[in-house]
């Protein structure tokens, strides 16, 4: 059995994050409604990748890799982070992204650009495409003496998880009194490394994931919490019902959805806290919904997960 500080991590987040009470949409919606600020965490805009790059960076500097691929959409968030901390490390960083949704040069695209990421788009569906691409142009890289370490869109790998799992853990430190954590699901990690530190570390709290995509994450984030569990050497506990998936997808994968509008701007102008509209927008939304139709019975304390992505604003309008 490993424990979870023996594995390397590069320090890249100011953590802990912020933990605290939304006290005016408390009083609204009748619940103690918790709100975990990943989106603050010191680097770039914010956001949940930060926790995962910590560790799949420190593997890449382990084994001694100077350049970084990743993938995801063209505004992906996860992209934009890795380029970020790629560049503080001092890799280079190649980010192979599909050829889908907002490719004028806005919100992350920009980003993308000031950390000194080459970006590349490919006219593909699919993933399998790009990670083919990775390793052609890996090979070509090893011919000329370099290294690249691959990041499958997300960060959602086992290893990625453990990022999640250390948040959970750090929830406890802070004293999280709270029946349930929700979050945005997009690829898995998060939810997964979210699920297992709760079964972990928080034991009897129920996990929600909100699905913003159509993969199948009921079968996807237990399997990776199962993977990140293999890791440590532990095997993973928990009830069957300690764990649901709820999709709010709406119109489509990355598409603002009019209905979210709402309760975004309700937030803002409650709270003085920005959402994005394709991902942690959706969930912040899908949650208030399943809340008001009474998808959380018994529960007082609702934590949600704030898993950042702000720039998606400035290259998106609001349906």
């Amino acid at each position: 059995m490993r424990d979870l500080d023996q594995f390397p991590r590069v320090k890249l987040g100011v953590f802990p994050t912020p933990l605290y009470r939304l006290e005016a949409i408390s009083a609204k919606y009748g619940r103690n409604i918790w709100i975990k600020r990943d989106d603050l965490c010191g680097v770039a805009l914010g956001g949940n990748k930060v926790r995962k790059l910590e560790y799949l960076l420190a593997q890449a500097q382990t084994q001694g890799c100077d350049t970084v691929f990743t993938t995801g959409g063209a505004q992906s968030n996860h992209a934009m982070l890795t380029a970020a901390c790629a560049a503080r490390l001092g890799m280079r960083c190649i980010l192979l992204l599909k050829k889908r949704g907002v490719t004028d040069h806005r919100g992350n695209l920009i980003l993308d650009d000031i950390y000194g990421a080459q970006v590349r788009f490919l006219d593909t569906d699919s993933y399998d495409d790009i990670y083919a691409e990775m390793d052609r142009l890996g090979a070509e890289l090893a011919a000329a003496g370099r290294r690249a370490y691959h990041i499958p869109v997300g960060g959602s790998t086992a290893l990625g998880a453990l990022g999640y799992v250390n948040c959970v853990r750090e929830l406890r430190q802070q004293g999280a009194s709270v029946g349930h954590i929700v979050s945005a699901t997009g690829s898995g990690g998060t939810t997964a490394g979210v699920l297992l530190g709760a079964r972990w570390y928080l034991p009897g709290v129920k996990v929600t994931g909100i699905g913003v995509d159509d993969d199948p994450f009921e079968e996807i984030v237990p399997r990776l919490a199962d993977g990140a569990a293999a890791l440590l050497g532990r095997a993973p506990s928990g009830t069957p019902d300690d764990f649901r998936m709820v999709y709010h997808l709406g119109q489509g994968y990355a598409i603002p959805n009019p209905e979210d509008t709402p309760y975004i701007q309700e937030l803002a102008r409650m709270e003085g806290i920005l959402l994005d509209p394709v991902y942690t927008g959706k969930a912040w939304s899908g949650m208030l919904r399943l809340l008001e139709a009474g998808g959380f019975p018994g529960q007082e304390d609702i934590l949600f997960l704030h898993t950042g992505g702000a720039a998606a604003l400035f290259a998106m309008d609001l349906a």
